[in-house]
């Protein structure tokens, strides 16, 4: 099993005009989420624009997000690819800089059959001496992880959790009792992470909790708890959030917050355009909503103690 738990922001990628990696940026920003109480820092996810990225500037962004972690908590970094040879040099390389894991999703092109996928992260898996997360999502993969495959890769040795953003309960049960404690389980969508929570996750991954990270964590510690009215009642509050990021780009709206909180972490990378300024105001109005709910709810149970 993983010693993977609670909750990882997943981290934007700064990148300046030149596309150069804003590194000074990037390390700022990760102490900080340490200091908020975060359990683990994932760069390279949707959220870090993986996809625009080159390998030169994929390996400046996990080399400075590991410097700034001082082993503090892990850094869990995602390996993407169309091809199994670029996945498992990506791979070794996160290794040799140090990551304390690997979150494996699969690009496609062209369809895969089920074998074709499994035979990719099998590859990823045994390319490295690490515990490998799998990422499954349905609604945007063109070859997705089916709950077969899945339960044979829970098999390897190395591969040691799931992040499923299906938001399909039915599907991850299956999955969980087809795979039993062979898999740790975590959510990889911010608003269903209680579900996930009380089904036996531990954890998640998410873009908001860069922008609202003592919340998260909050989540995370009323969940461990068992506090599940509290919990619900702190998810349906950062919903607001949520929302916004589902109306506009993802990596985009995450950029347009930490700007705000004086993060210049620039504009989404092209040809992705930046966000009209009513979708700054629409942003600024859920991120203060949010923040000013939490804090409230917060505030008002430890009067109650």
């Amino acid at each position: 099993m993983s010693q993977f738990k609670g909750v990882f922001p997943y981290l934007v990628s700064p990148v300046d005009d030149a596309g150069e990696v804003k590194a000074d940026v990037l390390r700022r920003l990760c102490a900080d989420l340490i200091d908020q109480g975060v359990h683990g820092l994932t760069p390279l996810g949707s959220t870090g624009e993986f996809a625009y990225l080159g390998d030169a500037q994929r390996q400046k962004v996990v080399e400075t997000v590991v410097a700034a972690s001082e082993g503090r908590v892990p850094v869990v970094p995602g390996v993407a690819s169309t091809s199994i040879q670029h996945a498992v040099a990506e791979a070794k390389r996160y290794q040799r800089q140090g990551v304390a894991g690997l979150v494996a999703v699969l690009e496609a092109y062209f369809p895969l059959t089920a074998a074709d996928v499994e035979r990719y992260f099998l590859a990823v898996a045994d390319a490295v001496d690490l515990p490998v997360i799998l990422y499954t999502n349905p609604n945007f993969q063109r070859s997705d992880l089916s709950i077969d495959v899945i339960e044979k890769l829970s098999r390897h040795p190395n591969i040691v959790g799931l992040k499923d953003a299906s938001t399909n309960t039915g599907r991850l049960l299956s999955i969980l009792n087809r795979c039993g404690d062979s898999l740790d389980v975590f959510s990889a969508s911010a608003h269903v992470a209680v579900c996930v929570m009380m089904l036996g996750g531990k954890g998640w991954f998410a873009g908001p909790a860069c922008v609202l990270a003592r919340e998260s964590v909050w989540l995370y510690e009323l969940c461990m708890a068992r506090q599940w009215e509290e919990a619900v009642a702190l998810q349906k509050r950062l919903w607001s959030f949520n929302e916004v990021f589902a109306k506009y780009n993802l990596a985009a709206c995450i950029k347009a917050a930490l700007e705000m909180d004086d993060y210049p972490v620039g504009a989404p990378i092209p040809p992705q355009s930046a966000l009209p300024a009513q979708a700054r105001a629409d942003i600024a109005a859920a991120l203060q909503r949010a923040r000013g709910e939490a804090t409230r709810a917060r505030a008002r149970k430890r009067a109650a103690k």
